[in-house]
């Protein structure tokens, strides 16, 4: 059974960090490019952060470039999302995808909620 697993979401006041983490199993993670996206109420689903393999490049949008990074311990089967710098604009569900580098299939999460505010 496929599994993305979040967790170290929570409440943060601005200007704050969480990490994230994303726990993988039921499949062969280190084949796979992993992302980062966020759902705010009200609003589309959209891309944070990506990281490859085995190149590990990363992509990130301006609203997050230089507050948060992606990284991956294949070792490990998880990515991380370091997100520092928290703005309340930050507030959403993250949610963690896996794509695999060659097949037409992706794998989602079920979410962590982040919430920014004081």
């Amino acid at each position: 059974q496929v599994q993305l697993v979040e967790s170290g979401g929570g409440l943060v006041q601005p200007g704050g960090s969480l990490r994230l983490s994303c726990a993988a199993s039921g499949f062969t993670f280190s084949l796979y490019h992993m992302s980062w996206y966020r759902q705010a109420p009200g609003k589309e689903r959209e891309l944070v952060a990506r990281i490859t393999t085995p190149g590990g490049f990363t992509n990130y949008p301006d609203s997050v470039k230089g507050r948060f990074t992606i990284s991956r311990d294949n070792a490990k089967n998880t990515v991380y999302l370091q997100m520092n710098s928290l703005k309340p604009t930050d507030t959403a569900v993250y949610y963690c995808n896996a794509e695999h580098i060659w097949r037409q299939d992706d794998y989602w999460g079920q979410g962590t909620q982040v919430t920014v505010s004081s």
